[in-house]
């Protein structure tokens, strides 16, 4: 069986300087991305099912596709998706050192609460009211640790999605075509 053709992400516009942040000093080959194209192709790619090939073709007019910087052009993807990739692994192990830190903080909470509830449980001589504060603190105690536990749970799945979205599309082929 033959692998099928890799999926081809059109972009089309009028000169090279459309695909790049106007406001971004920086060098050609180390400009950000514009907005638009960067969420048109991150849309795409994001439909994709992972592991489909695809390659980006960037439909630009003949005399800006035969311009010197058009040759730059991939090279200026690549890395534009790799810094993204690093932004968002950076953000992944704030993310974690939080955890870790709220982590510390919600299971020492919790600890004082059960000690405590077991305390006020033996010292309220009303039963029922002994009781509701002895679960009313176990409840304090499991709430401090809700951020660490949506944390390690779930918060980090939408950025780990995203490192791998950067990295697929900065190792993506990107012609520039002329037409």
């Amino acid at each position: 069986m033959t692998d099928p053709a890799p999926t081809e992400i059109a972009i089309r516009v009028h000169t090279i300087n459309q695909l790049f942040n106007s406001f971004d000093p920086s060098p050609f080959r180390e400009k950000d991305l514009d907005a638009g194209v960067e969420a048109f192709l991150a849309g795409w790619v994001r439909e994709l099912p992972e592991g489909t090939p695809f390659t980006v073709a960037v439909h630009l007019p003949a005399e800006e596709a035969a311009r010197p910087e058009a040759a730059g052009v991939a090279e200026a993807f690549a890395h534009y998706f790799d810094y993204r990739a690093g932004v968002a692994e950076q953000e992944l192990r704030e993310l974690f050192r939080v955890g870790r830190r709220s982590l510390g903080i919600g299971v020492l909470v919790l600890a004082v609460c059960l000690v405590t509830s077991q305390i006020v449980a033996a010292l309220v001589p009303n039963e029922t009211m002994a009781r509701v504060l002895e679960e009313s603190l176990i409840i304090v105690g499991w709430v401090a640790n809700w951020r660490p536990i949506e944390i390690y749970l779930y918060d980090w799945l939408p950025i780990r999605r995203r490192i791998r979205l950067n990295r697929r599309i900065a190792a993506a082929q990107v012609d520039v075509k002329a037409g």
